[in-house]
């Protein structure tokens, strides 16, 4: 959710998949209490003023919520905020759970990183405590995601009659390499988790790797660890593509792209997305393939992310400049070889899976990735899907999916170039059976499923 300083509150839901099934499972489910944290001093004022935090009270508030749930909003001071959040989960959790470190200079776990470290123990008990002070005696208690590992044993510790679940929506590590991390913040981790009844993960690999964590640290059993593999909502997403200003987009890109083939990309300018690999595996495939100049186009849009730090920022710029140097070396006078923008763009995102011949996603790895998934959904070409091994939609997908190795580029051309000449009948086969996967188990049953089981 997000305020606006312009004199008047204004809440924003979130437009995801995955914000829109927890809402709907939230609203299904009596007494739900959502309890997030304020993004900046404009939501912490609100929470501020609020009745216990209740920004749900608030009468502005309550209008744009229609009276679905409670939302309970943390006013965690920025510093702390900024430490937890872009320190330690953004800048030292995501970059272990996706492998992403350039281990002979990184990571550097110095005392600056410990004052990281300490805001983010804070970070979690603001959480823990909120949630204890606001469940019900043997409520269920849904805790999400790397931001909030310590939660868990911190709630178990003030309420022992709760039943307490988490899930991770990313990736897990092989032990050595989660390892890395200072060992008393790798017992404190695993230990926080193990405070859950459940812990959730989207594929059986992220959960053994889990489980090899755990035996690996503390000699122990993970007990609770249970696969949920997230979906997406059809209806939702045929709904959200087939508005007008998504019908819009799509005209505008038929004028560009023609009848052309279409190799279709959303991502974020997201250091484990690989988009720089991507693009360089697309400049392979007309290199190497000059049957396709002319004839297939690659449309990128890249959603900005993280731009308060540094090496996204970095990254943003190399990938602008390869995009240009693509264009420059294959662009005619009637051929645009490439559609690349860093744009915060999502009808136009839409139009690009609804116009896509080929889904391409080569993550360094990606917990589950539910772009490909929706691609899927929305495309009205029967797509063809080329998808990073290291992703959790890999293993949802089955082998109807081509799988590349993320980090081999003259592979990854290849591969577009098996997609691109798959005879139309063999990809609508292919695309029938990966949507029937990519459907299975949608946010609002995914939610449910992981109540069900705490239960």
């Amino acid at each position: 959710m997000a305020a606006v300083a312009d004199g008047d509150d204004e809440i924003r839901r979130g437009g995801g998949g995955l914000v829109s099934g927890m809402q709907a499972a939230l609203t299904a489910t009596p007494d739900a209490v959502w309890v997030c944290a304020a993004l900046n001093e404009r939501e912490r004022s609100l929470a501020r003023q609020a009745p216990h935090g209740r920004i749900s009270d608030l009468p502005a508030v309550a209008d744009a919520l229609r009276g679905d749930f409670d939302v309970r909003m943390l006013p965690i001071d920025a510093q702390t905020f900024r430490n937890a959040y872009n320190g330690i989960a953004n800048s030292t959790l995501w970059f272990v759970l996706h492998q992403l470190y350039d281990l002979p200079t990184q990571p550097v776990f110095d005392t600056a990183w410990r004052r990281q470290w300490a805001a983010y123990v804070r970070f979690n008990q603001a959480f823990a405590d909120a949630l204890a002070s606001e469940a019900a005696y043997g409520a269920n208690v849904m805790v999400q995601d790397y931001h909030l590992f310590l939660v868990p044993k911190m709630l178990r510790d003030q309420r022992p009659d709760l039943r307490i679940g988490h899930f991770t929506h990313t990736a897990w590590v092989p032990p050595d390499y989660f390892m890395s991390l200072p060992d008393d913040v790798v017992t404190a981790l695993v230990e926080g988790m193990l405070g859950a009844d459940l812990i959730g993960f989207h594929t059986e690999r992220w959960a053994q790797q889990f489980r090899d964590t755990v035996q690996a640290v503390n000699g122990g059993v993970a007990p609770g660890v249970r696969v949920f593999p997230l979906g997406t909502d059809a209806d939702e997403m045929r709904k959200l593509g087939d508005r007008r200003n998504v019908d819009s987009e799509l005209r505008v890109l038929n004028e560009v792209v023609g009848d052309r083939l279409v190799i279709g990309r959303i991502d974020r300018t997201e250091l484990s997305k690989n988009v720089y690999r991507g693009l360089l595996a697309y400049r392979e495939l007309l290199r190497n393939h000059p049957e396709w100049l002319g004839r297939v186009v690659h449309v990128v849009y890249d959603n900005p992310s993280r731009e308060d730090l540094p090496a996204y920022r970095e990254y943003a710029a190399r990938l602008e400049r390869l995009a240009e140097e693509i264009d420059d070396e294959f662009r005619t006078d009637d051929w645009t070889p490439i559609v690349f923008d860093i744009v915060d763009d999502y009808p136009g995102a839409l139009a690009v899976l609804r116009r896509s011949d080929v889904v391409f996603v080569n993550s360094v790895r990606d917990g589950m990735n539910l772009v490909v998934l929706e691609g899927l959904v929305l495309s009205e070409r029967d797509p063809a899907v080329v998808v990073s091994r290291e992703t959790g939609a890999a293993e949802v997908l089955g082998e109807d999916a081509i799988t590349v190795n993320p980090f081999d580029v003259h592979s990854s051309a290849e591969a577009l170039h098996r997609a691109l000449s798959m005879p139309l009948a063999e990809r609508a086969e292919r695309a029938h059976r990966m949507r029937a996967a990519a459907v299975r188990l949608p946010p609002t049953d995914w939610f449910q499923a992981q109540l069900d089981a705490l239960r």
